[in-house]
């Protein structure tokens, strides 16, 4: 008769019945594993999650309900204003607004990086300080100075510098239109933040690339545009297509110099009007069809750089795979520990 020993897990002695004689019999490991596999499995019970998932439940229940119901929100009103010609037209500034200061944004981002990991610390420092005012005040700041800049320069000109004589001038207010003060206003702030993360993606770049461009003969501009740029770029793009979305939203600040985007649009109808709410509705719908289909188009783009390291990434687990006990089912084959048979002659 084989002993019990100190592992559970390998073998387990229980008496017989009277039929053989009270004599103890031993499980063997795969007689063990069967009556694992035979015992109801039960799963690991979360009451906490249930009754948070009933609040929110019951919180989007109220929310829905008090939007069908409220007469307030004037939902007839919202739909004559949804394609309003004034709102078309603020809807396309803000679209072009976005992209031409995002454009100029990303390029000098990119120039702002080269200068901040530059060995030249004159250009290191003007790029560190050019980052350190733009980050540091706020964009609606910003745009109000660049609008009144006026007051501290009447005129704007080429000539010789320190007092000398102008070759060409012009009025402050006449160059400085509402369009170039808010793409200046935007393009500049955003590029502050596009060069730390250009500058970021440039550091996620091994030092030994660009030590082997220059081996192969490659100068600086052509190793930078053609080897670190485009490795860069896995870990530029998603912060960017964030930026993207943020610029579109933060275009609505341009209303306070009377640029009309979309929000100034409708801001022009409602204080005739009086409709407020309706026309925030408006103005919310249209920033979230925009924000949305920009999510779309940035997942595409991260899925095409990033499908070089699609390979080195865990698998994801999906709601289809079979699960014991609250946990994953191993779906490989475990090899069960070999068991001794007795020989029976």
């Amino acid at each position: 008769m084989a002993s019990t020993g100190s592992d559970p897990g390998r073998s387990r002695t229980e008496p017989s019945s009277a039929a053989n004689g009270g004599a103890v019999r031993t499980l063997s490991q795969s007689e063990l594993d069967d009556e694992l596999i035979a015992k109801p499995v039960v799963p690991l019970r979360h009451p906490g999650r249930t009754v948070a998932a009933c609040i929110v439940l019951l919180l989007i229940a109220i929310l829905a309900y008090s939007l069908v119901t409220n007469k307030n929100y004037e939902w007839s009103t919202v739909a004559h204003y949804l394609f309003y010609p004034r709102i078309m037209q603020g809807l396309r500034n803000t679209l072009v607004l976005t992209v031409v200061s995002m454009s100029i944004a990303i390029v000098l981002g990119i120039v702002l990086a080269s200068c901040r990991l530059s060995e030249n610390k004159i250009l290191s420092m003007v790029a560190g300080a050019y980052l350190w005012f733009f980050r540091g005040t706020p964009l609606l700041i910003q745009l109000i100075f660049w609008y009144n800049l006026s007051a501290l320069y009447p005129r704007l000109g080429i000539g010789v510098p320190f007092g000398g004589d102008f070759f060409f001038s012009a009025s402050t207010n006449s160059v400085l239109s509402l369009w170039l003060v808010a793409i200046l206003g935007l393009a500049l702030h955003e590029s502050a933040y596009m060069a730390e993360i250009v500058r970021g993606g440039l550091l996620s770049v091994s030092g030994h690339q660009t030590e082997a461009a220059l081996a192969l003969g490659m100068n600086r501009s052509v190793t930078f545009r053609r080897i670190i740029l485009p490795q860069a770029l896995r870990v530029i793009v998603p912060p960017t297509g964030n930026q993207v979305i943020g610029m579109l939203k933060y275009s609505s600040l341009v209303s306070v110099i009377a640029l009309p985007d979309l929000l100034y649009s409708a801001q022009m109808i409602y204080t005739q009007t009086f409709e407020t709410i309706p026309l925030l509705i408006v103005v919310s719908l249209w920033y979230l069809l925009c924000t949305t289909v920009l999510t779309i188009v940035q997942g595409y783009i991260e899925r095409y750089y990033g499908r070089g390291e699609a390979s080195r990434q865990p698998a994801r687990r999906t709601w289809w795979r079979p699960r014991l006990g609250g946990r994953e089912q191993l779906t490989t084959p475990v090899a069960a520990p070999a068991v001794e048979q007795e020989d029976n002659a």
